[in-house]
């Protein structure tokens, strides 16, 4: 009982942070998405919002949207991804971070239909401070899209802009 009691402290210590520690922050991003199994080559966009209750954990909601057209056949895919992402601030303006998504993604061909699967992605990229809020973002993430038993490993490269309230 007791041992339960100091996990839920510890659990609750977590997120009860003062405020001037929550912040958050919006980003858009040129993307290049390449399924490693059949080497499709997609380019992109992606997106995230995140939030900080504190000065080194945040929660994100990253978005994606990627097309190609081998051989004339369209291929899009899009992802939707949330969870937690590790944030090392300092004042150098250098912010690494890493996160762990989990979600979905919807994948169309033209003639081959469309298909929903559940997605992940593993990854992380760094801050780099541009103007007072202004970031500039690279980042790299695996993606694996999960269908009927099988994974679609992916790997997506970004480049963009965040910037951070």
């Amino acid at each position: 009982m007791m041992k339960k009691l100091a996990l839920l402290a510890l659990g609750l210590s977590l997120f009860a942070i003062p405020s001037r520690a929550q912040s958050a922050d919006v980003s858009l991003s040129y993307s290049y998405f390449r399924g490693n199994s059949g080497g499709l080559n997609q380019n992109g966009g992606s997106g995230s919002v995140g939030y900080y209750p504190s000065h080194f954990l945040g929660f994100v909601g990253d978005f994606g949207a990627y097309h190609a057209s081998p051989a004339g056949v369209s291929t899009n895919a899009v992802t939707f991804l949330f969870g937690p992402r590790l944030i090392a601030r300092n004042p150098l303006k250098i912010n690494p971070f890493v996160q762990a998504v989990f979600g979905g993604s919807h994948l169309t061909r033209t003639g081959f239909g469309s298909s929903n699967q559940f997605a992940y992605s593993f990854g992380g990229g760094v801050d780099i401070g541009m103007l007072p809020h202004l970031y500039f973002r690279p980042q790299v993430d695996y993606v694996g899209l999960r269908n009927s038993g099988q994974t679609l490993n992916c790997t997506r490269v970004s480049a963009g802009v965040a910037i951070r309230f």
